[in-house]
């Protein structure tokens, strides 16, 4: 494979960290399959390997859909693909490394197949780092490319396949918004919907701003047509997805943008709404309004809250104070009094004191949240908190997730003993991984459940008498 490093659009996460919010809205183009690429996977296979969260599922099912549209067939064999292609998160230190282990792994495999096609992308290829490791002593690696160039990889396979050039594309601009791309769905119940991309909090731990770019709205409509289609394929539930949902609209000029789209979806009569990731400092009380009129816009709620700490929210950037949650949280509990609540923490951030970690469990204690994604801090580089000093032993940050996680777990557990008796409506996804014998699915309540009942019930929404609990999930029979 041809090394020209004329073939390498590097990424510079700079420019990102000093580009100024803009409420402009992005172009928007149609998706269009070149001539060349075509045909360009006929009689060959394709492998997607897929980390972190669900706008990265979403970014996988498209890539499947255009991988597919050019001919290829998906194989669940690395040995047997022509092309793979990992498709990354860079949220956690771990995250990557475990992306690179599964890479360096690949170097016997790519020896016995010398024609096979790596691909690394998603957001650990808008990192400088990365991508200078993987020109280092990656050489397995033939394709790179950014979250923005998604949608030249039929382009980019040509250059790699046809011309043999290691290519690294990998664009600091986030660019137009493209629709109408092909999309192969992951599950058959339920569809992700990206309503927005990008973000411009800007919390000092997070390198989402720099992977994803700036906060960029979809059209409406493009996002009624997709929630429409779902519907019309016999899907139940419609994901809408953004890393910051509650500022979809602001750069299309939209008062109130996300409220406004949450109703329009949900008046296409589709079965389910869901929503992910809200953020404190952005909440409107129209969102909540909007749950308590649309029967089918899901009860539950995620928003990440990180810390209890003031000072500690004030380091992250986070825009609000644990009693400004807690107020928050209150008002959602007297609007709906049966609403679900789960959030992300980090402990151990920088000069995080006991004290300081006590108020997050202090925060804990007072929502009761219903599960919680916790995590230790781990510094990622071009990050302002990556500039603080990472004081924390790691010993330490163990010891308080341990205590953390020990809080929540029993909290939960305490939660779901109260539907014990209860008949709950579970959409169901299929038999559950632990147990072919076992259907599994999440009820309305975004509770999983795990129940036993007669052939026939994949896709369809299903009562479910709960007959025990744990911590995390729910055991019942269909009735």
């Amino acid at each position: 494979m041809n090394k020209n490093k004329e073939n390498y659009i590097l990424p510079e996460m700079r420019r990102e960290a000093n580009r100024s919010r803009r409420n402009t809205a992005a172009e928007c183009s149609r998706f269009v399959m070149s001539e060349e690429a075509e045909n360009l996977g006929r009689g060959k296979k394709y492998y997607i390997r897929t980390y972190g969260c669900q706008a990265n599922v979403r970014d996988g099912e498209t890539m499947a859909g255009m991988l597919e549209l050019m001919g290829f067939v998906m194989t669940e064999s690395v040995e047997e693909a022509d092309v793979l292609i990992f498709n990354t998160c860079a949220i956690r230190q771990a995250a990557e490394d475990r992306v690179f282990g599964e890479i360096g792994s690949l170097k016997s495999v790519k020896a016995r197949h010398p024609g096979q096609i790596i691909c690394l992308c998603g957001c650990m290829a808008q990192e400088e780092v990365v991508v200078e490791k993987i020109l280092q002593s990656y050489p397995q690696v033939d394709l790179v490319f950014g979250t923005h160039n998604l949608w030249r990889l039929p382009q980019l396979l040509v250059k790699v396949m046809t011309e043999g050039e290691r290519t690294i594309e990998v664009d600091s601009e986030d660019g137009d918004l493209i629709e109408e791309m092909p999309v192969r769905r992951s599950a058959s119940c339920k569809g992700f919907v990206h309503i927005m991309y990008g973000c411009d909090k800007f919390c000092t731990y997070c390198i989402v701003p720099y992977t994803r770019g700036r906060e960029r709205s979809r059209r409406p409509q493009d996002i009624l047509d997709e929630v429409i289609s779902l519907k019309q394929q016999g899907m139940k539930e419609a994901v809408l997805l953004g890393q910051n949902v509650n500022a979809y609209g602001k750069d299309l000029k939209i008062e109130d943008g996300f409220t406004k789209l949450l109703e329009s979806c949900a008046e296409t009569g589709i079965e389910r709404i869901r929503f992910y990731t809200s953020h404190p400092r952005d909440y409107s009380v129209t969102t909540i309004d909007a749950m308590v009129r649309y029967p089918n816009i899901m009860k539950s709620l995620h928003l990440p809250v990180q810390s209890g700490s003031d000072e500690i929210l004030k380091r992250m950037n986070r825009g609000y104070t644990a009693d400004h949650f807690r107020q928050l949280y209150d008002e959602m509990r007297a609007k709906i009094s049966d609403i679900t609540f789960t959030t992300d923490l980090i402990v151990g951030f920088p000069s995080e004191t006991d004290e300081q970690f006590e108020a997050t469990l202090d925060l804990v204690d007072y929502c009761q949240f219903d599960m919680a994604y916790s995590f230790v801090y781990s510094p990622r580089s071009g990050t302002p908190a990556a500039k603080m000093a990472d004081d924390i032993p790691l010993s330490v940050k163990k010891e308080r997730l341990q205590i953390l996680n020990d809080r929540l777990s029993a909290i939960a557990s305490k939660r779901n003993e109260a539907y014990v008796g209860r008949t709950l409506k579970v959409l169901c996804e299929g038999p559950s991984k632990k147990n072919q014998n076992v259907y599994s699915g999440y009820s309305e309540e975004n509770k999983l459940v795990n129940f036993t009942g007669p052939a026939g019930l994949k896709d369809r929404i299903v009562d479910v008498k709960i007959e025990a609990s744990h911590s995390f999930s729910l055991d019942g029979s269909a009735l």
